[in-house]
């Protein structure tokens, strides 16, 4: 509508979408929305919906990539709403989107679903946000009419330029060794039946070998495009390979920052070496820094072992990104496996944590001191001796400890030491 138009709707009673007192309400809607924390529940809001009918994007690779989208989307659209021009300037982070897309081998038919899903959202969210706004009677129509205009010219353009560069890096990929890579990971993760010796010739990397899986990822608020990332743990990866004596190499990448790997290793003896508790943080923690963050599996061999261990890498991912900023940037299955398998409950798990350690659960040093004692007593068979070398004090301090520890618990160490060593575990890894 020009203004000529608009200037005509109102003399008639009838305010436009593009009156001043319209682009006034808009610019306090705007700029109240933009704050961090509001725009984090409506990026939350619209991937959650769009999630729960696109099930595809529940990985965590791809909803990390979704959420950006999203954000830069919102921030973009919102920023541009007053304007009287309209301009698309499509967000670098959509673009990666489209391209992880491509890249995870999904049909274009899913990105479509997606902002088709997501228009729904956006529209669905624009309604509720009008109505609890208490826009003023007589402009509610002319806002509903721009903020529907604006979002829908702003989605469907965008579906028509990021089509092209899903097409652009789909075609990359499918001429790409990578496209055959990831096709044959997937396929072997999934459990399909394939031929060891040729999905071994399509991965360029021996399946009938013990298999050590790792994931890594950047820190989210790591800035840089998503070919930086890859570069980035491209390297890492080769790294960590070398630290650990890998006859050879495999990965494929999981997202925009995040990557899946494995390491063949040819000696038995050497895999059930890297398995054991603590092995691999002491062997790669001043090898992996900052933003790259690494997760492992337990070795295993042949195809069976293949997708376990990753599947053991990405339990592993999950507690480390649950961890209260630990600083550890390896975490490995074995050192967390019982807070993984604890932790799938998190109200459970902070229940049995609170039960079963009492005022030894707190946050403050003597609560530390005395979980580290007790942590320290229970894994060295309850030897005050063995304890006390380990935490460096006398063991006469070690004995008082633990008095005051029963103490404090109301009952013997020997009555409930199992479950005092899973909330141990989930303190651990988890935190207070």
């Amino acid at each position: 509508m020009s203004k000529v138009q608009s200037g005509a709707a109102e003399s008639a009673g009838r305010i436009g979408p593009n009156s001043a007192v319209v682009r006034d309400w808009l610019a306090d809607y705007v700029f109240e929305t933009m704050r961090t924390e509001t725009l984090e529940q409506v990026v939350d809001r619209l991937d959650n919906a769009i999630v729960a009918r696109v099930p595809e994007l529940a990985d965590r690779d791809m909803s990390r990539d979704l959420a950006a989208s999203t954000r830069a989307h919102a921030r973009t659209m919102l920023s541009g709403l007053t304007s009287d021009t309209f301009e698309l300037a499509i967000p670098e982070e959509a673009h990666a989107f489209a391209r992880t897309i491509a890249r995870r081998g999904f049909d274009l038919r899913l990105l479509l679903r997606t902002y088709h899903v997501g228009m729904e959202a956006v529209l669905d969210y624009m309604t509720d946000a009008v109505e609890q706004r208490d826009v003023p009677q007589e402009i509610e129509r002319a806002v509903m009419l721009r903020l529907f205009d604006r979002s829908t010219k702003w989605v469907s353009m965008s579906v028509e330029l990021l089509t092209d560069t899903y097409m652009e890096e789909r075609e990359r990929v499918l001429r790409a060794a990578l496209n055959r890579r990831t096709e044959t990971v997937h396929a072997l993760l999934a459990g399909e039946e394939m031929d060891g010796d040729q999905a071994s010739i399509r991965l360029g990397y021996r399946l009938a070998q013990q298999h050590l899986a790792f994931v890594l990822w950047t820190d989210a608020s790591e800035p840089g495009g998503d070919g930086e990332s890859t570069g980035l743990l491209d390297r890492a990866a080769g790294r960590v390979a070398a630290e650990l004596g890998g006859a050879r190499l495999l990965t494929v990448p999981s997202g925009a920052s995040g990557m899946w790997a494995w390491i063949g290793l040819e000696d038995a003896a050497h895999a059930a070496d890297l398995a054991a508790p603590g092995r691999l943080e002491r062997l790669l923690a001043a090898h992996v820094d900052a933003p790259v963050r690494v997760a492992f599996g337990v070795p295993a061999a042949r195809a069976g072992g293949f997708r376990a261990s990753h599947r053991e890498a990405v339990a592993a991912r999950h507690v480390a990104e649950l961890a209260p900023g630990n600083g550890s940037r390896v975490t490995a299955y074995r050192d967390v496996e019982i807070a993984y398998l604890a932790g799938t409950d998190e109200t459970a798990m902070r229940g049995l944590i609170r039960r079963e350690l009492r005022e030894l659960a707190g946050a403050d040093a003597n609560a530390v001191r005395l979980r580290r004692t007790l942590h320290a007593y229970l894994a060295n068979h309850r030897s005050p001796e063995a304890t006390a070398k380990l935490l460096g004090v006398h063991k006469n301090t070690v004995r008082y400890r633990i008095q005051r520890i029963e103490e404090l618990l109301g009952h013997p160490i020997e009555q409930r030491s199992l479950p005092l060593e899973v909330a141990l575990a989930c303190v651990d890894a988890y935190g207070v």
